[in-house]
């Protein structure tokens, strides 16, 4: 018996660890495929370390929020419904963001709070004297006027940026060696928060047509920045843009890279925490093999079980 045990024990440990193929896509398997967490890198170590806690301990408070907030996770279900993802994906991503980059409020309502008080005040996104407006109707982004959406769109000219503008002196004004979303997108102190869901401006306005679609919120218009603010602020509003976030990673991983990531949240933490699904998901598939979760994705896949339970 034992002699037959055995070799079914390795034939289920293997199964359980190959990736499993679909026709043509290669579904991801649950789980980390590093053994011990990558390293954390130094910003966030700072950040922490000033704040004088530990990272056990912001990811104890935002459970605890998650835990005690039946009303949160309500919204959060229905959200990932209405975008068709797991809702572990919108847990993974906020643990992620409160452990790493942010710490929990107390409560839901202080993040309404904190929303309001962007309210009404007039700021713009820009750099150097330049608005966002300005800047793209520059006759290097002409050809991604043609994008149907805006994901296309601000996808084209942030691929633009990295090409011809950063790092480099155009028509005599030098620009800084830095994300785009870094440079025209924060008209505040370097590492402002972002609301629940820690999203970007610039996500935002990439994400802005599907979650016009889905959840029926006005399409953002990055010469309001007020509006771009609210929305990302807002945790209401600010789910849809998480969910939206994470369908889109999910689906540029498939259709670019042929592999199906909705079954491992650690990918899409780390994916949420990264930015740039379709570039990374081209990357994957010129030089081949799984997506590898990254220090964010790996404490995800790693307290799987607990943030389930929090369902």
């Amino acid at each position: 018996m034992k002699r037959i045990l055995l070799p079914l024990l390795l034939a289920v440990a293997v199964i359980a660890t190959t990736p499993v193929f679909a026709g043509a896509v290669t579904i991801v398997p649950e789980g980390n495929r590093n053994a011990e967490q990558p390293k954390i890198p130094g910003a966030s170590v700072r950040r922490t370390r000033a704040g004088r806690t530990t990272f056990d301990d912001k990811y104890d408070k935002i459970k605890d929020l998650l835990s005690n907030d039946k009303q949160l996770i309500s919204k959060i279900k229905s959200t990932a419904a209405d975008y068709g993802i797991d809702p572990i994906h919108m847990i993974g991503a906020i643990v992620g963001e409160h452990t790493y980059n942010v710490d929990a409020y107390d409560r839901l309502q202080t993040y309404y709070v904190k929303a309001a008080a962007y309210a009404g005040n007039s700021f713009r996104f820009g750099y150097g004297g330049e608005t966002i407006a300005q800047f793209v109707s520059r006759p290097e982004f002409d050809k991604c006027d043609v994008s149907t959406d805006s994901y296309k769109l601000w996808n084209c000219r942030e691929n633009i940026w990295e090409k011809t503008f950063r790092d480099r002196k155009v028509d005599g004004k030098s620009y800084p060696d830095n994300r785009f979303s870094a440079v025209f997108f924060q008209p505040f102190f370097a590492g402002q928060t972002f609301g629940l869901g820690q999203v970007n401006p610039l996500t935002a306005l990439m994400l802005s047509d599907m979650v016009a679609k889905t959840s029926n919120y006005p399409k953002l218009d990055e010469n309001k920045a007020a509006e771009v603010y609210d929305a990302i602020m807002d945790p209401d509003k600010s789910l849809a843009y998480m969910a939206a976030n994470i369908r889109r990673s999910i689906d540029d991983y498939k259709s670019i890279a042929g592999m199906d990531i909705s079954r491992n949240p650690g990918i899409t933490a780390t994916l949420y925490n990264t930015g740039g699904s379709a570039q990374r998901a081209a990357a994957l598939r010129s030089r081949g093999g799984l997506p590898e979760e990254n220090y964010y994705g790996w404490l995800v896949n790693d307290k799987l079980a607990e943030l389930k339970s929090l369902l």
